[in-house]
């Protein structure tokens, strides 16, 4: 069976299968039929929402369209960020949160990420059976109909102009939220930040937030057109946000990206402060302040080793999971740990979302640096990155590593040599024939050679070439 969902949503080219508009319409049927049957009869509610693609309109109407059709009552916030909709679905309540947003990707790319009403991303079994019941659905039609998929008419229930304005309050609840609920008793007043929203769905919303809990903000690429966002800017390019905050003389800068569920930062004097050395200072915050769980902080393992050195000088353990913020969630629910996230900013704090959150992350941060009186640069501290590389190797096949005895016995060499100063991952991607060595240590030209060492181990036993 083809697989629709990767580990955050469907994702793709815009147009294109399964983002065409006939098989949004039929997964948006298909999560509608799906939740009715766990219902008794009543009709599911869904609220919906979009980053600001240009084509995120279009892919939102024709999720709504198949929805109705599937006996399902919608309502849209309009272009509001992920954690956004994630966050009405629980206090509304709906019975789904679905976004449309390719989070950090280029405009071309677009995806569908979908909560439950718990504000957790959708569960795997569900997701295949809407997988199955799409299949289904496509071997059903004729050559003509499947012809037909991109010039699909989309009809739905919504009055467009009611729609706008329930959209605004939609927004303004969440808006609400974070600086009610989140903000409650945080004061910026003398703080200046400059926040780069990435022309993303943060672009109104985050500067909003921050200057109303009284901070001077400078907003820079948050004037979205469709094509722009992602572009040159947010959380995977940091560079214009770095200069900023040094030519202006800011406290700090944070970058979003596309729908606001990360958040990447930059002290005064431009240093760049991944989710690493975030989860670090608020670590130790909590820490000190008897708030964090079990003593325990949640990363994956692509998270330096940096961190987990820093973590244990306070006594603080490092539970790691697979890539994935799914996972990170899985574990902090499993633990009941207080904080958890990943290198790329997408941090979690279970207690007020169960979605990573940029603007809730950044709240959090700042409360940090109001409370203690220090700069960011302070806060982090203690942390130190460790040199890193990853090595791809294209392979031909990709057995367990342990059960390749040349590439056992390389990786057992190398951890022995790294000892606790080091660490080696060995992954294959799940979407390309690829195995990964990364290899994080104390000099980089010593985990450069071992990487290539063991590549070299892994072409010669199962690489494609």
């Amino acid at each position: 069976m083809t697989r629709l969902f990767g580990t955050d949503g469907i994702r793709g080219e815009a147009g294109v299968y399964p983002l065409d508009a006939r098989t949004v319409c039929k997964i948006g049927r298909s999560l509608a039929r799906q939740l009715a049957l766990r219902l008794d009869g009543r009709a599911p509610e869904f609220v919906t929402g979009c980053d600001t693609r240009e084509s995120g309109t279009w892919i939102e109407r024709a999720l709504i369209a198949g929805a109705e059709e599937g006996g399902a009552r919608c309502q849209s916030a309009g272009v509001i960020t992920t954690p956004g909709v994630a966050y009405l679905a629980r206090v509304m309540p709906a019975d789904a949160g679905v976004v449309i947003s390719a989070s950090h990707n280029p405009y071309e790319d677009n995806g569908i990420k979908i909560f439950a009403r718990s504000g957790r991303k959708l569960d795997d079994a569900t997701e295949r059976l809407i997988e199955a019941d799409v299949m289904a659905q496509t071997s059903a039609e004729t050559e003509t109909e499947q012809s037909q998929s991109t010039s699909l008419e989309i009809h739905t229930s919504i009055d467009r102009a009611a729609s706008s304005l329930h959209a605004s309050e939609l927004q303004a609840r969440y808006r609400s939220y974070l600086i009610g609920d989140v903000g409650n008793g945080l004061d910026l007043d003398g703080l200046s930040i400059v926040i780069d929203c990435a022309n993303g769905s943060a672009s109104n919303m985050a500067p909003a937030v921050f200057e109303r809990l009284g901070a001077r903000v400078i907003a820079i690429n948050n004037s979205p057109n469709g094509r722009n966002i992602n572009l040159n800017c947010g959380s995977l390019h940091i560079e214009e946000l770095q200069a900023m905050v040094t030519e202006k003389q800011a406290d700090l800068g944070v970058a979003f990206d596309g729908d606001a569920d990360r958040a990447l930062f930059v002290d005064a004097k431009g240093n760049f402060v991944d989710g690493d050395a975030t989860l670090w200072v608020m670590a130790k915050y909590l820490h000190l302040h008897g708030q964090l769980t079990n003593d325990a902080v949640v990363a994956t393992v692509m998270s330096n080793i940096g961190l987990e050195i820093a973590l244990r000088s306070i006594d603080v353990g490092l539970l790691r999971t697979d890539v994935g913020d799914k996972y990170v969630l899985e574990k902090l629910l499993e633990t009941g740990a207080s904080v958890g996230g990943e290198q790329s900013g997408h941090i979690i704090f279970p207690g007020l979302s169960l979605a990573g959150d940029g603007i809730i992350t950044t709240l959090r941060l700042l409360k940090v640096l109001k409370e203690t009186g220090e700069t960011l640069e302070a806060l982090t501290s203690g942390f130190t990155r460790y040199p890193q590389i990853l090595v791809n190797v294209r392979v031909r096949q990709k057995p367990p590593f342990a059960e390749v005895e040349a590439i056992a016995h390389a990786a057992r060499a190398v951890e022995d040599e790294l000892g606790d100063s080091g660490r080696l991952l060995l992954r294959y991607s799940g979407t390309e024939p690829l195995a990964r060595v990364m290899i994080q240590g104390t000099e980089q030209d010593i985990i450069e050679r071992k990487a290539n060492t063991i590549a070299a181990v892994i072409n010669e036993a199962i690489g494609a070439s």
